[in-house]
């Protein structure tokens, strides 16, 4: 098992999300959908000497380019009760890193995120005013569900009530409990550990009511 420790702060791509069919809709209402085809949506951007988050190649890219870094981006709604899909590619960089979705994002010291890595490790876990911490789990754990290396992989993260689930290629890979955030913004994190150079894309983000 892998000890992590959180470290708080083109064309390939587009022909593979293309091949791919459209995102399994979780049930209930759709509240919010975006392809990433337009910015009408107007996510977080960035960009600086640690790296790039904005819009690219019919989807939401993020480059960290410096190692120990984390990027977020969200389209600035709030809900309670949420369910999120998304597929995630990341087609460069170190295969040790983070790769995901958040729900409940109060502001930047205050979200759950979902996250996993390239080399198959996953994780649950908050910030809590600035402070991060997993829940369920010590470190960053495997799963044989998600696609390593150059691959496309569908996330889908529950955050209903104090429940907490994690589903990763239709497979439930974890389920925890937690009282601390209750609403919040919805979004995508991307980050490395020990080195940089983490470039991946994000596709087909839905957000309905489980």
């Amino acid at each position: 098992m892998k000890q992590r420790i959180w470290l708080v702060f083109f064309l390939l791509p587009f022909l593979m999300f293309a091949c791919q069919s459209k995102p399994i809709i979780l049930q209930g209402d759709i509240l919010f959908e975006d392809d990433f085809s337009t910015r009408e949506n107007q996510w977080t951007s960035l960009v600086n000497d640690g790296g790039v988050m904005n819009y690219d190649a019919e989807g939401f890219r993020f480059y960290v380019k410096e190692p120990g870094l984390n990027f977020w981006a969200t389209p600035g709604l709030s809900f309670d009760d949420v369910g999120i899909e998304v597929d995630t590619l990341q087609y460069a960089g170190p295969v040790e890193n983070r790769i995901g979705v958040i729900c409940r994002h109060r502001d930047d010291q205050n979200f759950y995120y979902f996250v996993i890595s390239a080399d198959g490790y996953y994780a649950i876990g908050k910030i809590k005013a600035g402070e991060q911490s997993l829940l369920g789990q010590e470190a960053m754990l495997y799963s044989s569900a998600i696609k390593t290396g150059v691959a496309i992989n569908h996330l889908r993260a529950d955050c209903q009530g104090s429940t907490l689930r994690f589903y990763i290629n239709q497979t439930p890979i974890a389920l925890v409990e937690d009282f601390d955030l209750t609403e919040g913004d919805v979004g995508l994190l991307a980050g490395t550990f020990n080195e940089g150079g983490l470039d991946v894309l994000f596709d087909n983000f839905v957000v309905v009511h489980p």
